[in-house]
């Protein structure tokens, strides 16, 4: 079995790469929040799986390539003949941030049913790991919730990141209550600062995560792009410094990230209730660490570094001011 596996989607980011002839050129890579997540934990020195559905078509096709050659274990995808795979279009600005226009009415990946679902391998991991873009809709929306009921009586730990994407849910209301309601199972959150805007108004993210942490998850940790990452667990809360980056494209960054705490937690050998804050703050620095090498290059799953760079960053880059 594997030490994580995820949910959700996973997507082409066709992501801008110049200009011919006066027409803008993009760059077709594999993405899907989750997806990124699965990579990363990989990529960091640990197994996992992806589980979800793409359509059976060029897409479809190129997505399951692409795991399968990052060492993922692919074989909770469906290939479906009725839906396509969702695609997204990435509009980046000048500081490397970026913006997202979608293709999914519906996609592939929000038609996942319960029926579908693989409980040995959920029930076999160590981590499962999902993100609200599978509650926007249903039938992937009652999937998930099935999914976390059998990792919840599992024992397993449950990992959640609430990415907000607007276009894809019918209003903010909406999207705020399934959010939420997410955050009711999870142990482990990774939220972004705008994420905490969202949701909390205009609450200190320290104090945010540590309410968080009192409503339940064991370990938070919220990011704020250059600005480094908030953390938090029961034992302290802190805040841990960006690494400086020449950022090109964000997408991923966030993922990464996820991936980089997932992987140290799993390699720490320490159970959720005996985490202390320096281990927090560990897990959050190198996250940062792994987050600075992939806002550096173009994509999501194309991006994220390999763990001798994150150890080589972690040694030698230059901290931004706290």
């Amino acid at each position: 079995m594997n030490d994580l596996i995820t949910f959700g989607e996973l997507l082409i980011d066709f992501t801008p790469s110049g200009e011919k002839d006066g027409q803008k050129i993009f760059m077709q890579n594999a993405g899907g929040a989750v997806a990124n997540v699965a990579v990363a934990v990989k990529s960091f020195g640990c197994s996992s799986a992806y589980a979800g559905m793409v359509g059976r078509d060029e897409f479809g096709r190129y997505l399951k390539s692409v795991l399968d050659g990052k060492g993922v274990d692919t074989s909770g995808i469906v290939m479906s003949d009725a839906y396509p795979t969702t695609l997204a279009f990435v509009h980046l600005f000048e500081n490397g941030e970026r913006d997202f226009s979608f293709y999914r009415k519906p996609g592939a990946d929000i038609m996942y049913s319960s029926d579908m679902i693989n409980e040995s391998a959920i029930r076999g991991a160590r981590i499962f790991h999902f993100g609200s873009l599978s509650l926007t809709d249903e039938p992937a929306r009652s999937a998930t919730f099935e999914m976390l009921r059998i990792a919840k009586n599992a024992g397993v730990t449950v990992s959640y990141d609430p990415n907000y994407r607007a276009p894809l849910w019918h209003d903010e209301a909406a999207a705020k209550e399934m959010m939420l309601e997410g955050l009711k199972y999870a142990d482990i959150l990774k939220i972004s600062d705008n994420e905490v805007d969202f949701l909390f108004g205009g609450m200190p993210y320290e104090q945010a995560a540590m309410m968080l942490v009192e409503r339940g998850a064991a370990l938070v940790f919220v990011t704020m792009g250059s600005d480094g990452a908030v953390y938090a667990c029961k034992r302290g809360a802190g805040k841990a410094a960006a690494f400086a980056a020449k950022a090109v494209d964000a997408t991923g960054a966030g993922d990464c990230f996820t991936g980089g705490v997932l992987s140290q937690y799993l390699q720490s050998g320490k159970k959720l209730e005996e985490l202390t804050a320096e281990d927090a703050y560990a897990f959050a620095r190198f996250g940062c660490a792994a987050a600075s090498l992939c806002v550096e290059g173009r994509g999501g799953i194309p991006s994220i570094p390999s763990l001798e760079k994150v150890r080589q960053r972690l040694a030698g880059s230059t901290l931004l001011e706290i």
